[in-house]
């Protein structure tokens, strides 16, 4: 029997938001960002262990959030270090030292904490598609044209070719314990990028308009509007 889990990262400062709390912490609905981001993980048949990784100063204020929401998703907190590969790499540590989990039979899932709005399809399609292909990432093709270089100087290129790369992005945990074995490199740009480095290829799944990344100001509204068409509750047990 497979065994699931969730890392969600939530470790970052959200300077671009021009907020004091970083982003996830900041109110959507009427609660903070980061518990509708967990609530997605808590819907459908499908319902991984979370693990949530924070930034170490924030941990009792998320405690504190916790009781003022009534919140009772069950998790683990991790601290995080001073990049994404760190924290991850913290995250898995929590799953590889304290579960014990049989890697080959153990899927893991990477997923930003700002991304509120994920559906439990594409939850479910990310666990399927891993079964099948040991590492996967959701992404949206891009509508829009595309130039590659800089602003003095550009090409067009084939938009076709262009993906735009959300999460979550899951692996069969022996893979990842591989690829965060490795010593951090600037090329590292999230997780796939960290186990293509060893050789592993990573299958697309076609993600959801919806899963934005909030990143300004305004994505708070938009994300708002997206988590209204979200309607199923989480379970608890």
């Amino acid at each position: 029997m497979l065994k699931k889990y969730v890392i969600i990262v939530a470790g970052g400062r959200g300077t671009r938001m021009n907020a004091e709390l970083p982003k996830q912490f900041l109110l959507i609905d009427q609660r903070p960002v980061l518990m509708h981001t967990m609530e997605c993980f808590r819907k459908g048949s499908d319902m991984p262990d979370i693990v949530l990784v924070l930034h170490p100063d924030m941990h009792p204020y998320w405690t504190d959030l916790c009781r003022q929401y009534n919140f009772q998703i069950p998790h683990h907190v991790v601290y995080g270090g001073e990049s994404r590969f760190q924290s991850v790499r913290n995250g898995l540590g929590y799953i590889f030292e304290k579960e014990k989990v049989a890697l080959e039979s153990t899927l893991i899932a990477i997923h930003d904490a700002a991304r509120p709005v994920i559906s439990q399809e594409l939850v479910d399609r990310c666990f399927a598609e891993t079964v099948r292909y040991g590492a996967t990432t959701a992404a949206i093709q891009s509508t829009n044209s595309i130039r590659l270089g800089s602003i003095e100087e550009s090409t067009a290129t084939d938009r076709q070719q262009v993906w735009m790369v959300q999460t979550p992005q899951t692996f069969r945990a022996d893979i990842l314990q591989k690829a965060f074995a490795q010593p951090e490199m600037g090329s590292f740009t999230d997780d796939a990028s960290v186990v293509e480095k060893m050789g592993y290829p990573v299958r697309l799944i076609i993600g959801d308009q919806r899963n934005i990344k909030i990143t300004f100001p305004e994505d708070i509204a938009i994300a708002h509007l997206y988590l209204k068409t979200l309607d199923t509750k989480p379970r608890l047990e």
